[in-house]
């Protein structure tokens, strides 16, 4: 049985979260910030713009949309937001793919 019907405008609706997933990993400086991150680390902006090139306002950007994506969690812990690798859900849309390849190709 065919997921995703090829005549449709938009992907199956259970695989929307994951093509934001991909999307937001689809750019290579996100790619470098969520390299930054160490096992079950957490980091604030002030500390990824310490060793970025990017700016302060575009490292948050870049933070907003992978938290928004799922793919960083994130804690407002007095003045300071700080972000860690939302691990579960990475390893469930990976395995979502990963399973659909093995079944349907």
């Amino acid at each position: 049985m065919k997921l995703f019907n090829p005549g449709t405008s938009s992907i199956p609706p259970e695989w929307q979260p994951m093509a934001r997933v991909f999307t937001a990993l689809g750019d290579e400086h996100r790619q470098r910030i969520l390299l930054l991150f160490e096992r079950d680390e957490r980091l604030n902006v002030g500390q990824i713009a310490a060793v970025s090139t990017l700016a302060r306002s575009t490292v948050s950007h870049h933070l907003k949309t992978l938290h928004e994506a799922g793919v960083l969690c994130s804690e407002k812990i007095g003045k300071e937001v700080w972000f860690w690798i939302n691990r579960h859900w990475l390893e469930e849309t990976l395995s979502n793919v990963l399973d659909y390849v093995r079944q349907n190709c």
